[in-house]
C-alpha cells in the first residue's frame, strides 16, 4: 500500500530500556555448541549485551515510564493527546487492550482513541501510518505511537538461534498535525504465505498453552525449545530481507521523488549488524549513513528497534536541525515496509534507563 501524508511531523520520541544487562558469554554455556562455535556467531553478528526486563515488569511499564518522561517535558501533551496506538507482541493481557489501561493509567478522556496493533520488527511504520490516517481524517492534533516488546521471556535461554539476539524496550513518539507542508511518503506491504518463518506455535486460541506445549525439544540445529517460545528460520528471514526490502526502498525513493544520495540517514529495524551490511551492500549506500550499532548494546527489540536508533544516534543533532531520512521495518508478518520523512527539529529526543520509582 502506498501513500503520500501532508502536514505531519514527529513532534518527540523517547526511548526506554531496562536497566538489567546481560552479556553474550553471561549465556554461552547454556549452548549445545561449542565456545569456538559461539564467539563465531558473536562476531560475525556483532553481538555483546542486550537489555531484558525484570522479574515483574512487561513492556507497558518501560511504555509508561516514556510517555511520563514526555508529560514532564511538555505538561500540555495531556490535553493534546487525541489517541493511543499500542503497537506491541507483548501485552499486558489476552483481554482488555493494554492501550486503554495505559489511557487509564494517565488520565485521559474517554475521547482518546485507543487501539492495539500486534506487529513486530514493523511495528514503528505501521504505527506511524496509522497515525497519519488519523491526523488526515479527523480534528485529532497529536497522536501517541507507543512501541513495546518484552520478547526476551518467549525466547528459550536454550536457543542459540535466537536468544542472544533479542532484547526489551519501549519507546513513545509523539506524531502531531503541522501547518507547514512537508510530505511524507509510505509503502507497506505483507504476504502471510511465509509467515510462519516466525512465530511461536503454542499460546493462543489455535494451540492452547499446556504441559506438553511447555516440553524443551531439540532442533535438527541443536537449538532446544518448547512450543511457547519464539520459532526464527534465520535462513528465510535473512532470504526475504535481502530479496525484499531493497526494492521495496528504491520504489519508495522513486515515489517520493529524491535519489539515495539525497538522503542523509537510512534507519532501518536492526535484527544484527551482518543483515544491515548486506542491505547497505545492495543499495550502494555508505555504511556511514546505516546505523548498525542498536542491536549490539542493546538487542534486537522488534517495533521500538528505529525509535532506538534515532534516540541513540541522532538525539542531539535532531534536536537542533532537520534531516531526511528514509526508514525501513520487516519481519514477523511478513511484513516490510519504508518511509521517507523529514525528521526534526524535535522538541525531545532521549533514550534512557527504566525508573521504575518514577512510576509510583
Amino acid at each position: 500500500m502506498k501513500a503520500c501524508f501532508d502536514h505531519i511531523r514527529i513532534e518527540s520520541i523517547c526511548t526506554v530500556v531496562p536497566e538489567r544487562r546481560v552479556m553474550f558469554e553471561d549465556e554461552i554455556d547454556q549452548y549445545n555448541f561449542t565456545r569456538a562455535q559461539s564467539l563465531k556467531l558473536k562476531a560475525t553478528f556483532d553481538l555483546h549485551e542486550r537489555r531484558v526486563v525484570s522479574e515483574g515488569v512487561c513492556a507497558s511499564d518501560l511504555a509508561c515510564d516514556a510517555l511520563k518522561t514526555l508529560l514532564e517535558h511538555d505538561p500540555s501533551l495531556r490535553n493534546d493527546v487525541g489517541a493511543i496506538l499500542y503497537i506491541s507482541q507483548s501485552g499486558d493481557y489476552i483481554l482488555p487492550p493494554t492501550s486503554n489501561l495505559i489511557q487509564a493509567r494517565f488520565g485521559f478522556g474517554p475521547d482518546v482513541y485507543c487501539v492495539d496493533i500486534n506487529q513486530g520488527c514493523a511495528g514503528f511504520l505501521i504505527g506511524l501510518f496509522q497515525a497519519a490516517q488519523l491526523l488526515q481524517c479527523t480534528d485529532v492534533r497529536k497522536i501517541l505511537v507507543i512501541n513495546a516488546d518484552a520478547l526476551s521471556r518467549k525466547v528459550s535461554g536454550r536457543d542459540r538461534n535466537s536468544n542472544p539476539l533479542i532484547g526489551d524496550a519501549a519507546s513513545v513518539t509523539v506524531v502531531a498535525r503541522r501547518d507547514d507542508p512537508c510530505t511524507t511518503v509510505f509503502d507497506i506491504r505483507m504476504d502471510g504465505r511465509d509467515a510462519l518463518a516466525l512465530w511461536i506455535p503454542a499460546g493462543g486460541a489455535r494451540l492452547p498453552h499446556s504441559s506438553s506445549t511447555s516440553e524443551l525439544r531439540e532442533d535438527a540445529s541443536g537449538n532446544l525449545r518448547s512450543q511457547d517460545h519464539l520459532v526464527m528460520k534465520g535462513d528465510s528471514v535473512f532470504n526475504f530481507v535481502q530479496g525484499a526490502v531493497p526494492p521495496l526502498i528504491e520504489d519508495t525513493l522513486a515515489q517520493a521523488r529524491i535519489a539515495k544520495t539525497e538522503v542523509d540517514y537510512f534507519l532501518f529495524h536492526q535484527p544484527n549488524r551482518f543483515m544491515l551490511h548486506k542491505l547497505a551492500a545492495s543499495l550502494g549506500v555508505p555504511l556511514e549513513k546505516v546505523p548498525a550499532n542498536v542491536v549490539r548494546t542493546f538487542g534486537n527489540a522488534s517495533g521500538v528497534s528505529i525509535p532506538m536508533t534515532i534516540c541513540h544516534n541522532l538525539s542531539s543533532v535532531l534536536r537542533a536541525q532537520s534531516l531526511r531520512c528514509c526508514l525501513s521495518g520487516f519481519g514477523v508478518g511478513l511484513t516490510w515496509g519504508a518511509a521517507v520523512i523529514t525528521l526534526g527539529p524535535l522538541s525531545y529526543c532521549l533514550l534512557k534507563e527504566y525508573q521504575v520509582e518514577k512510576l509510583s
